[in-house]
């Protein structure tokens, strides 16, 4: 078994085209489920399959696309961070998910985006945190 770490990651410019890539695929597979359940659920009896159909087809894909442009941002934001500390750690992404959801909700405000550049960097924070507790508890 390989050990892998955060520096085993491809080169910056690079990263970015696979979070991107990565981040829309995730969204298209969820957002189809999601979408699918929801059109079979909203359509009326005897309409159910072709309903839960046509609102995957509609809506999937654009949230596929909300995910590769929240990926692709989160992807530049921890580059940048990346390449001016010199080092790459959890800080990179927890500020990295706050600098993002700031960036996301620029047009709703000020309070808006400071709102959600907590929300950002707090839910990063738990999954960075996550992730270093299954670390040390499975190596141990």
């Amino acid at each position: 078994m390989r050990n892998s770490s955060i520096a085993d990651r491809d080169p910056c410019p690079y990263r970015i085209i696979e979070d991107i890539g990565g981040a829309f695929a995730f969204g298209a597979i969820g957002g189809g489920i999601w979408h699918t359940g929801k059109g079979a659920w909203n359509s009326p009896k005897g309409a159910r399959i072709n309903g839960a159909l046509a609102n995957c087809a509609a809506r999937a894909p654009v949230m596929g696309g909300q995910f590769a442009v929240w990926g692709g941002l989160f992807a530049c934001c921890d580059c940048t961070l990346s390449a001016i500390r010199q080092k790459e750690d959890p800080w990179n992404s927890i500020v990295s998910g706050a600098a993002t959801g700031g960036i996301l909700a620029a047009r709703a405000g000020p309070k808006a985006m400071a709102s959600a550049a907590v929300v950002g960097g707090v839910i990063l924070a738990l999954i960075e945190g996550m992730g270093i507790w299954m670390n040390n508890y499975f190596s141990s």
